[in-house]
């Protein structure tokens, strides 16, 4: 069958296209190719610069034009020539000799100082960082700084709303509903801070790291403060300086483990707000002409949170394998690494549509405020350790287990219990109104920012 979305084996280029398609702006063996030509030409420059050759206006001008304008019809050309050389970095540089030969009528022949002492995985090793960099740059940061932002206005929005809460499922004193979206944007922010303090890593020193070629060809070049010079001036990334013929892969590994822990924190907020959901506490926004069940007119599932959750679990799986496979390569180098780097557009891809079905699923939610005021009335019992810590605070014989005696465990524990307990205790009028001013409405403790 002709490959579209209906025929796609993957989801991510099936179902979902739609919804990641720009996604392929950096991931796509399109991409791959355009990033590899766009180092090549930068590298080629570097040298001219450098004064290893000449490069006349033209020349530059149509190396320039290689990379702006590269199109599909350019890496169907790089694909052909790939079936006879069977090696992909090999035919990017093939490539772009045929670019300068097309405008060296009358010049001297430059060709040959494209891809100059280098290994493919100099080229690959700089491509996918910086793909994954713009990627990380210009797509998961600001979608996750928006959700983290659409979480901070719920938070504000529901600041002053009382709830109950719960630990091991069961009643647990007060908190409110802001505050508990709160928890959730600062383990975010946490995080976030982590991630970004990671450097976008690269390899760029020759068949197996020592700059051979370069060296034995120019022994009087400082070769390392070049190379420094290219990659972390021309293209902004940090370059390792002891390497085998690839990257370490430890700080791409570490961005896949911040990943992983920021997608960790959002499975556990869509469970939270699904257990909302599923508690009354929310009600959802319903769209005209949607359905909820194939047998249940009545059904409105919260499958927003329900998708993201699923996809953040695949990308997780993913970014897991990722970051334990790629640092580890026999001696020197093996391909192991190549055919993981070739997939590290699915978890990411995975990762931005659970963030969009997480800010499509907040979009719906309808806080149901009588709810949580009616769970609160209902347990009363959670005052207990309210009037105890205040009794502690007098210096009451063995409050702890009198409220005990009155709540563990029992049922029916109300408004008027609790204040018919308050009115037998030994102490003055002025402490027992102090009491009984407490409720589990009010009993929420420090407002916090």
């Amino acid at each position: 069958m002709e490959l579209n979305s209906l025929t796609a084996i993957s989801p991510i280029d099936g179902r979902y296209r739609h919804q990641v398609q720009h996604l392929d702006d950096y991931f796509s063996e399109f991409a791959l190719i355009r990033y590899r030509v766009l180092v090549e030409v930068e590298y080629f420059q570097f040298l001219a610069k450098q004064k290893l050759f000449p490069l006349s206006a033209a020349q530059r001008k149509s190396l320039q034009s290689a990379v702006e304008n590269f199109s599909q019809e350019d890496a169907q050309l790089v694909k052909k020539t790939e079936k006879v050389t069977n090696h992909d970095v090999k035919a990017v540089e093939y490539f772009l000799k045929t670019k300068i030969e097309e405008t060296g009528t009358g010049a001297p022949d430059i060709r040959e100082w494209v891809h100059f002492g280098l290994t493919s995985q100099d080229i690959n090793n700089t491509a996918i960082p910086l793909l994954w960099k713009h990627a990380v740059e210009f797509e998961y940061l600001p979608g996750l700084l928006n959700l983290k932002r659409q979480l901070q206005v719920l938070a504000r929005d529901w600041k002053d709303v009382p709830m109950l809460a719960r630990t091991h499922g069961q009643p647990a004193s007060p908190t409110r509903l802001g505050k508990e979206i709160m928890v959730f944007v600062e383990r975010l922010e946490n995080q976030v801070e982590l991630f970004i303090q990671v450097p976008f890593s690269a390899k760029f020193g020759g068949a197996t790291g020592n700059f051979n070629a370069h060296y034995v060809a120019f022994p009087k070049k400082d070769w390392v403060k070049l190379a420094n010079g290219f990659v972390e001036g021309t293209l902004g990334l940090q370059r390792q300086q002891y390497t085998t013929q690839i990257e370490h892969y430890d700080n791409l590994a570490a961005h896949f483990h911040a990943m992983e822990r920021i997608n960790t924190i959002l499975i556990d907020f869509c469970r939270d707000i699904w257990t909302y959901v599923s508690m009354d506490y929310f009600s959802q926004k319903t769209k005209k002409g949607e359905i909820g069940s194939s047998a249940m007119p009545h059904k409105v599932n919260p499958i927003d949170f329900e998708n993201a959750e699923g996809n953040l679990g695949v990308a997780n799986a993913l970014f897991g394998h990722f970051a334990s496979k790629l640092p580890v390569s026999r001696l020197q180098r093996d391909l192991t690494d190549s055919t993981v780097l070739r997939n590290i557009g699915v978890p990411f891809a995975h990762t931005i549509l659970a963030l969009k079905s997480i800010e499509k699923g907040l979009e719906k939610l309808v806080l149901n405020r009588a709810r949580l005021d009616r769970d609160l009335e209902n347990n009363w019992a959670v005052v207990a350790e309210a009037i105890q810590t205040i009794l502690r605070r007098e210096n009451y014989p063995q409050p702890y287990e009198a409220l005990k005696e009155l709540t563990r465990g029992k049922g029916g524990i109300d408004k008027a219990s609790i204040h018919q307990f308050v009115e037998k205790l030994k102490v003055s009028q002025a402490l027992k109104k102090e009491l009984k001013r407490i409720t589990p409405q009010n009993y929420t403790g420090i407002n916090l920012p």
